[in-house]
Order: structure tokens, then sequence, then C-alpha cells
């Protein structure tokens, strides 16, 4: 797992779920009190979460890693088995396990944000500094965006 690799500090204290449903639950309830969209995270065959709320650092393990294609942003995204990141709220940083492909090459993604005060914008950050910023909307999933609509009706 390399870089990977969780060390028994970072997990101490840690609430920990197991299983597909609690795990895609934990991951959803996660997202929504951070702010994010839910789909900003589409991994799959989830197998372990857990957080450890002192610290904010948060681990996703899913069965092997996963490609995802995000249609609205033109954007292949591959997420290891492992995905960790810290979180507070509208931020997750140091994250590790997601790469964004961005023309040839595998891009590490190491932060994501939303923008403040408005909340319209998602902003991605790789390893070396470059961002990339899309409408929040790019990642709702449709429940979201049909409660999106009546916000905005």
């Amino acid at each position: 797992m390399g870089s990977l690799a969780m060390t028994d500090k970072e997990r101490e204290g840690a609430e920990i779920v197991y299983g597909p449903e609690e795990c895609y639950r934990h991951s959803m309830e996660l997202l929504g009190e951070l702010g994010f969209p839910r789909g900003v995270l589409p991994l799959e065959d989830l197998e372990e979460c857990g957080r450890v709320k002192e610290t904010g650092f948060v681990w996703m393990k899913q069965k092997g890693p996963y490609e995802h294609f995000f249609t609205w942003t033109n954007t292949r995204v591959r997420y290891e088995a492992v995905v960790t990141a810290y979180v507070e709220k509208n931020r997750m940083k140091k994250m590790t396990g997601v790469r964004s492909k961005q023309m040839l090459l595998w891009v590490p993604i190491t932060e994501m944000s939303i923008d403040e005060p408005t909340g319209q914008k998602i902003y991605f950050k790789s390893a070396v500094g470059i961002g990339r910023s899309f409408p929040v909307s790019a990642f709702m999933d449709d429940e979201e965006k049909k409660i999106e609509g009546k916000v905005g009706a």
C-alpha cells in the first residue's frame, strides 16, 4: 500500500464502520456534514470507513481501485483502494489515493474545497499546486439536484 498505509496513531480513537451499506451511509453523511455534494467521491464496493473526530482524519477502503468519468466536467478520476484525507467544513486536505487524468498524466489530487461564501464552486488542488474549479452542481446526485431546483425556484 506504500504511502496509502495508515498508521495506528492516525487511526487511534476512530469510529469505524464495515460493509458496503454502512460505509455508503457513513460516507454520504460525512460529505453532507462537510458541505460537499454526494457525487464528489463515487467510491464503489466500500469495505471499511473510519473517522477520527479529534484530528479530522478519515479513510475509505474499497475492494480495489476504481476509475470514474465525470461527464459534466469531462474528467477521469482514479480512486485507489484506500482514500484518506483530513477534513473540516467545506474542505478536505492532505488527500491520498485520488488522481485526476489531465492530458496524458495522472495528477494526484491533494485538496478539495468549496468556495466561501457562495458555495457554488468546488476547487480541486493538485500536489504541484495547480488547481481547477467546477460548479458544485456537476457533482450532485439526482436527489440533490431536485432539492437544489426546488430551492432555486
